[in-house]
């Protein structure tokens, strides 16, 4: 049996937002695994672990950059938001995400020359300056050859439409009207900002995180009161709509359109290639969302865990 230290149960309780007792329980009961706890305490139905990012807490800016048919994204993560108000903080996020650009991948970009050294070494000038630890965590771009790449930017930077706390990017192939497609895009990418879907299409989700999703509805399922004694054959048909809730909700062309939740956001699609002329296809995105998966520590954990070794004698 392995330990469950108070850092394990720490961390878990950052993972999912589980009370601490709980959060020890799962630990117990999957052997201080902490995915598996976070499955178990899900399949219980006492956490919403799937959505954590909507409870990130980490400071930064999100920056954009489009060129043509070309859109790049970076996050330049910072301790406290005081800093990501700094001015040559925001500076040098949109010169990186210029960067983007033209860079193969974030290793790449970490190493493009910025201002006579590399990015990297740019981003160690601004923690000496000042004085907080600082992260070009991630970038992304999208790409397209005939049609638009589109951008919505949420919670923007006074004065610059480029920097954000979420930013997303969307490009549509097509070679219909310019002006409807740049219209469309910029609401799909609304939606997406919003709506926060984890692909483009069924098959873009990875096979593990199905197998995961299943396993955990499964369980919950076990659980359901309304499933007690049932046949296996309508157990799997829960099981089956479950899963379809699950894609309906996580792919993009499946959801609900935000701006129209009477058509999905592939509806949508067939609308704007008929108002664009000629047919139009989703071809990717990408959604940056400040402090995604990052949690900062918890002031009162201390009193917790003596309130959890107290319940324990």
């Amino acid at each position: 049996m392995a330990e469950i230290t108070a850092a394990l149960v720490k961390d878990l309780r950052e993972k999912t937002g589980v009370g601490m007792m709980d959060c020890k329980k799962a630990l117990v009961e999957t052997n201080g695994e902490i995915e598996a706890a976070v499955d178990w305490l899900r399949a219980k139905g006492l956490s919403k672990a799937a959505k954590k990012a909507d409870r990130a807490t980490a400071e930064g800016i999100v920056a954009i950059a489009i060129d043509g048919g070309q859109g790049a994204v970076i996050e330049l993560n910072s301790e406290t938001d005081f800093v990501a108000r700094n001015a040559d903080f925001q500076k040098a996020a949109g010169d990186f995400a210029k960067l983007a650009l033209k860079a193969s991948n974030h290793e790449s970009l970490l190493e493009a020359a910025h201002g006579g050294s590399k990015v990297s070494d740019t981003v160690t000038n601004l923690i000496a300056t000042i004085g907080e630890n600082i992260t070009l965590r991630r970038s992304a771009s999208v790409k397209v050859g005939q049609g638009v790449v589109a951008a919505y930017v949420h919670s923007k930077v006074d004065g610059a439409d480029n920097l954000g706390r979420i930013a997303v990017l969307v490009a549509l192939e097509s070679t219909g009207d310019k002006g409807t497609l740049e219209s469309f895009g910029k609401k799909v990418a609304m939606h997406i900002a919003s709506a926060a879907p984890l692909a483009l299409s069924e098959g873009e989700i990875a096979a593990d995180r199905v197998e995961r999703e299943k396993a955990v509805l499964s369980e919950q399922i076990k659980e359901d009161p309304k499933a007690q004694g049932k046949p296996q054959q309508v157990l799997d048909k829960m099981l089956e709509g479950r899963m379809r809730k699950f894609f309906e909700e996580s792919v993009l062309l499946k959801q609900a359109f935000v701006l129209n939740p009477d058509q999905t956001v592939e509806a949508a699609v067939a609308d704007a290639a008929k108002a664009a002329g000629a047919p139009v296809a989703v071809k990717g995105f990408v959604r940056f969302a400040v402090g995604e998966g990052v949690e900062k520590k918890t002031s009162d954990f201390a009193a917790e865990v003596a309130a959890m070794t107290k319940k324990d004698d």
